[in-house]
């Protein structure tokens, strides 16, 4: 089965917009694996407008389930995830001021860099996944990286996805496909929601985790924290 982390960066963000804790990162997280969530996934970022290095810190011990932390390799990133290590570490192609993730890495021109950063989270004990585009060449170098698994960006599967579904699929088969005949473990995310989501899951079931904030903290707006989980957790079953 599938498992469901839920990123939960866009509370953090209604939190820091009237400063204080409400509402409390910590509690939430914890009422997100109590509802069924698999993981908890938070992408901390060098300005903190959302989930801050310390609120990384303040969970790692209250994490049952599993604590993916998302983020670009700088100095300070790897520094944070070697001091809490996580069961993951998904290493992002972001720059420092973006809004939210746009693309994946190009690991052949990233190959070096990435081989280092891999090897060193590898060796603290931190499974490492790749967020990478659809195309092999950078899926299969991702594998000789070493990384153990890769993150299928999929905000283009999502766009396609209203008018032509197959057609949004069909890359993302094939990219999975490769990441499964090269032994790399499979994960997905980016603007997934209760729309595109069992289609997907449907077309390449063998993932093993989708990484969902956005669209399932909106949900939650009108359904419920609880609900919405299950919803999702519903989809991935």
């Amino acid at each position: 089965m599938t498992k469901l982390s839920v990123n939960i960066n866009k509370v953090a963000t209604i939190r820091n917009a009237r400063g204080g804790n409400n509402p409390d990162i910590l509690q939430v997280a914890q009422d997100c694996e109590s509802f069924g969530a698999d993981g908890i996934t938070v992408h901390p970022r060098p300005d903190e407008r959302h989930i801050r290095y310390a609120d990384v810190v303040n969970l790692r011990p209250l994490i049952r389930t599993e604590f993916n932390i998302e983020g670009y390799p700088s100095k300070e990133f790897i520094d944070l995830v070697l001091k809490v290590k996580p069961h993951q570490v998904t290493l992002v192609p972001d720059a420092p001021d973006q809004i939210t993730s746009n693309a994946g890495w190009d690991t052949v021109a990233h190959r070096n860099f990435l081989t280092d950063v891999v090897g060193e989270f590898k060796n603290a004990g931190v499974r490492t996944s790749l967020f990478v585009g659809t195309d092999p060449l950078f899926i299969e170098q991702a594998a000789k990286i070493g990384s153990d698994r890769v993150e299928l960006y999929t905000e283009p599967y999502a766009s396609g996805y209203p008018t032509n579904r197959e057609a949004a699929i069909a890359p993302f088969v094939e990219a999975a496909r490769v990441a499964r005949s090269l032994g790399l473990g499979l994960n997905v995310g980016h603007d997934l929601s209760l729309e595109n989501l069992q289609y997907l899951h449907d077309n390449i079931p063998w993932i093993d985790e989708a990484s969902i904030g956005h669209a399932l903290i909106c949900d939650a707006l009108y359904m419920g924290l609880k609900t919405t989980i299950e919803e999702y957790k519903k989809c991935l079953s």
